[in-house]
């Protein structure tokens, strides 16, 4: 039985700790005191006859609900308890919670599952060292100190796509092969070990110096004449693929501005803002927000249509969206209206921090959309 994401959000640093005996409670409670003091929200609960207020669901129920909602949970007692406990709801690398084991005196912590993406490494070293524990980590990366694409895209806060070519690049990596690195974006830092600075065509970047400052060095693919077989792309485009297989690392970058008639039904609205982004060939999950004019903050197409994204919805007061900056299309009608003379175009520029704008007014069926994109640098540690 898997379980069912989409009926309960998953809360983002929420933890769940469950212990199996009076030492593991002991145990329980000193990881519970010290990961709450770095912020987090810990749930502490035991299966025990010994303990006193021992949870009455089975640990495998218990379990299964801890996968809806917390970000990370923690089994104290034998790893066995844990996979058997895990195994019916275990859904994929995109899903799942991180599963961390520690044995109950406290002596080791294990990193069990969603090592990466679900952030069961670093929080087992955290974890490990509010113990006094040895942190146990198998993860090949991170043994043999090499880039992950999956824990990039997760500490700048992107989504990944085409996680089969994520594997087969961390198994050129671990075998000695380069990989090549595109971006749409700027970067700070230095590539890893490995990587090569690409074209979008997927053929190393022959100049030394590149347009971000980064070194392209004549050991990391200068003066190659052929594209590279696999890398990574920093992207909001679906069809942006340099390489024979590539990994998609998406930031959040895309703001969309929109206004439509009042009552305008939620599927001319969503119809409107699907056909954005087929016809700009962008990832949903590029949207970091829909915008508006603050007379549309209750209208219901746009809070639908928010809710099914899973993004804010930014509304604007008139003398916020006269400060935007550029250009703008303008409509006397609107100005009669809202008292500025295009809200979608200049919603979206605001709320993208004031980006620029990429895709100008549009519309249909009563309802007009713009896109602008924010200023975004990813960072490599």
């Amino acid at each position: 039985m898997k379980a069912d994401r989409e009926q309960t959000p998953r809360r983002s640093g929420r933890l769940s700790i469950l212990c199996f005996s009076l030492t593991g409670w002991a145990t329980g409670q000193r990881l519970a005191k010290g990961l709450r003091a770095c912020g987090y929200e810990v749930f502490l609960d035991g299966k025990s006859r010994y303990l006193q207020d021992s949870i009455s669901q089975s640990t495998q129920e218990w379990t299964g609900m801890q996968f809806l909602q917390a970000e990370g949970i923690i089994f104290v007692g034998a790893c066995g308890i844990a996979v058997r406990s895990i195994a019916p709801f275990v859904a994929g690398k995109k899903q799942d919670p991180a599963v961390l084991v520690a044995d109950e005196c406290g002596r080791f912590v294990i990193s069990l599952l969603s090592g990466h993406l679900g952030g069961a490494n670093e929080l087992t070293q955290r974890a490990a060292d509010i113990l006094g524990a040895v942190p146990v980590i198998t993860t090949a990366t991170d043994l043999h100190h090499r880039f992950a694409v999956d824990v990039f895209a997760k500490k700048n806060r992107c989504a990944i796509f085409h996680m089969k070519a994520a594997k087969e690049l961390s198994a050129a990596l671990l075998a000695g092969e380069q990989a090549g690195f595109y971006s749409e974006y700027p970067w700070e830092g230095p590539l890893p070990e490995g990587l090569v600075l690409c074209k979008r065509d997927g053929y190393p970047v022959k100049n030394t110096k590149t347009e971000y400052g980064a070194e392209a060095s004549k050991e990391r693919g200068f003066g190659q004449d052929r594209p590279l077989r696999i890398g990574v792309a920093v992207t909001i485009h679906k069809n942006c693929m340099p390489f024979e297989s590539t990994v998609q690392v998406v930031p959040p970058v895309v703001a969309v501005g929109m206004g439509c008639r009042k009552g305008k039904e939620k599927e001319a609205v969503k119809d409107m803002a699907e056909q954005l982004l087929a016809e700009e060939g962008l990832y949903k999950e590029a949207v970091l927000a829909l915008a508006s004019h603050e007379l549309k903050k209750e209208e219901p197409g746009l809070l639908a249509l928010s809710d099914e994204w899973n993004v804010p919805f930014c509304t604007f007061l008139p003398q916020e969206l006269l400060g935007a900056p550029g250009e703008f299309t303008p409509s006397a009608f609107v100005e009669q209206v809202t008292g500025v003379d295009n809200v979608c175009e200049r919603s979206a520029v605001c709320a993208s921090g004031g980006g620029r704008l990429f895709v100008r007014k549009r519309g249909g069926g009563g309802v007009t959309i713009a896109a602008a994109r924010k200023e975004w640098r990813a960072y490599f540690e």
